[in-house]
């Protein structure tokens, strides 16, 4: 089991660190894309709280799009089995209950999933030491799971049956410079097939450092780890509005594929640093997703499998400055 991996990594009372536990996930009969996020935020000034965040994103209905996110004084915790309880609302390592309202909405879910045996880890493994070695530390504990149960958003009930979704944690001091993060866990074709990505640009001293590309690939009972330091020389991804492209190899085996949505089927969500810097995260649980994969044959490359996620693909993009191509906020509400 990989509850323990859930487990909080920040003591209550620890000064200018965070930490997040977020599960996306889709509605197989809409299409909808669904965000949800416990935070709990111990700024360097000021009294440690509690966040939750819920998204949701309908590409057949634009207008029902939206985000809203809440602050609370209050945070509990417990280990065997791991709780985390914020504003009354609840995360287990295989379930979540609660609600939030605010900005015109209502929103209100029961819902649990079988965990999973195994974790994904998206950074090199030397990076977990001593609990985490960088700026910021994630691994997915529950990287792809079947999740069960009711969720109701402004009135309409939205049922789940063994949907498909994925939960990750993430602690840190600091985001970075900008990064592009994605997933996706349903494609056409390749029932048990997973995708994480994880890009990055580090600042040190004023100096911007080259973009870092990190691809995890389950697929037809193979792992496909391009997520150590070894492979960060020759991965590449690019990305910018709406749009992550990435492509990782070995001598044996490439990997390249991209991310997409229009700039209305994403929310821009303000983060904010422990020490008070401002952050802009661009997120949408309805994009697409394009992978193929190559063998080599000989003194080439064979394509092997084709992969299609379409309206599954979670992913967003982040960094220092706001983008002005996407309109609609991710609202933060009394």
């Amino acid at each position: 089991m990989s509850e323990a991996d859930n487990y909080r990594r920040w003591a209550p009372d620890a000064r200018g660190a965070y930490e997040v536990w977020y599960t996306t996930w889709n509605h197989p009969q809409t299409d909808q894309g669904f965000w949800l996020r416990f935070i709990t935020e111990n700024p360097v000034d000021g009294p440690p709280r509690g966040e939750l965040w819920f998204a949701r994103f309908d590409p057949r209905r634009p207008a029902k799009t939206f985000g809203v996110h809440k602050r609370f004084p209050d945070v509990r915790s417990s280990e065997n089995p791991f709780k985390l309880a914020i504003g009354g609302a609840e995360l287990g390592h295989d379930h979540s209950v609660g609600l939030l309202a605010g900005d015109g909405h209502s929103i209100r879910w029961d819902l649990r999933w079988d965990p999973s045996p195994t974790i994904v880890r998206q950074l090199p493994d030397v990076m977990y030491a001593r609990g985490g070695l960088g700026e910021t530390t994630v691994h997915s504990p529950n990287p792809r799971v079947r999740l069960s149960g009711k969720l109701v958003v402004d009135g309409e009930e939205i049922a789940f049956e063994r949907a498909i979704a994925g939960q990750t944690h993430l602690w840190g001091k600091k985001h970075a410079y900008s990064w592009t993060w994605g997933r996706c866990a349903d494609f056409v074709g390749a029932p048990d097939a997973l995708l994480e990505l994880l890009g990055v640009r580090l600042s040190r001293r004023g100096v911007l450092l080259p973009p870092m590309t990190l691809v995890v690939l389950d697929l037809d009972g193979e792992q496909y780890r391009f997520n150590q330091f070894r492979h960060v020389v020759r991965n590449r991804g690019t990305w910018r509005t709406g749009r992550t492209t990435f492509e990782a190899w070995s001598p044996t085996v490439r990997i390249e594929g991209e991310l997409t949505c229009t700039p209305d089927e994403m929310v821009q969500a303000p983060y904010l640093d422990p020490d008070g810097t401002e952050v802009f995260c661009c997120n949408t649980e309805i994009g697409d997703a394009r992978v193929t994969v190559y063998k080599r044959s000989g003194l080439g490359w064979r394509e092997v499998r084709r992969l299609e996620g379409r309206r599954r693909a979670h992913f967003e993009i982040g960094g220092r400055t706001r983008d002005p191509e996407v309109t609609r906020a991710h609202v933060l509400v009394p």
